[in-house]
């Protein structure tokens, strides 16, 4: 098997692709100041196996496109999905997010938890501004210190 094939399988069955929690993805939710009342369009780009697309669907009156570049992680994702009874409300769709096939100001709100990285933070917000409606929310996320003080070997290596 490749090693591109093993750290897919690698991956593929964990509920996130990196660091964060459901927990995380709520307090994130709450500080953006979403309307969870109101009907929205939603990218979720760099969902992976879609941790934070199952929990925005289930929490909000929304439509939910999930973008990964690897069809077998939004496979897992439409699995989960029919399980957990939110298939009508996530579209998946493979391809870049360098590259993504969006007409301008069509989604209330880009969400990416911790992929951003993978073009940079700055291209990211430039590039995907263009897709929000007027009034629209970009909501992504980054490494981030989310406590008051750091392990002092994680501190010495920023440092």
């Amino acid at each position: 098997m490749e090693d591109y094939n093993l750290l897919i399988d690698l991956h593929k069955s964990a509920i996130r692709q990196g660091p964060g929690s459901d927990a995380e993805t709520e307090k994130a939710l709450e500080l953006s100041m979403i309307d969870r009342s109101a009907p929205l369009k939603i990218a979720d780009i760099g969902c992976g196996t879609g941790a934070s697309t199952l929990l925005l669907a289930r929490l909000l009156k929304a439509q939910i496109t999930a973008v990964d570049f690897l069809q077998e992680f939004l496979e897992e994702l439409e699995d989960r999905a029919k399980n957990m009874g939110l298939s009508e409300k996530i579209t998946t769709l493979s391809c870049s997010m360098d590259n993504l096939p969006f007409e301008e100001e069509e989604y209330d709100v880009i969400w990416s938890e911790g992929a951003i990285y993978n073009i940079g933070f700055e291209k990211g917000v430039k590039d995907w501004n263009r897709y929000l409606k007027v009034g629209g929310l970009l909501v992504v996320s980054e490494i981030t210190w989310i406590t008051g003080s750091r392990p002092s070997e994680l501190q010495k290596y920023w440092d």
